[in-house]
């Protein structure tokens, strides 16, 4: 699962970057305004984008960090059920041995 999330982590961020190449091409091809005009547009452009790649990024990182306790969690309760350090009381070595 892990494997999936940075995949689509990096298709997102190589989409964005082929979009602002893309936009920044077309907008000073057809850019009817003067260079610094034209330059303004481009720099606030980046910047909006820039802060939206941040956010997604950072929504990525909270749900790895939640799947990354979820695993821990679990880890914790295997290694509690193997060891006989559950909760629920402990299991004796006798019956320890043989599950």
């Amino acid at each position: 699962m892990e494997n999936s999330n940075s995949s689509n982590l990096g298709t997102v961020i190589g989409a964005l970057l082929i979009g602002i190449a893309a936009g920044a091409a077309v907008g000073i091809l057809f850019a009817p305004e003067k260079g610094s005009k034209t330059r303004s547009n481009l720099l606030s452009s980046a910047k909006g984008l820039a802060k939206d790649l941040r956010h997604k990024i950072v929504d990525e990182v909270d749900a790895l960090r939640k799947k990354a306790d979820e695993l821990e969690s679990l880890a914790k309760e295997q290694v509690d059920n193997y060891t006989g350090n559950s909760s629920k009381g402990q299991r004796s070595e006798s019956t320890a041995y043989h599950n």
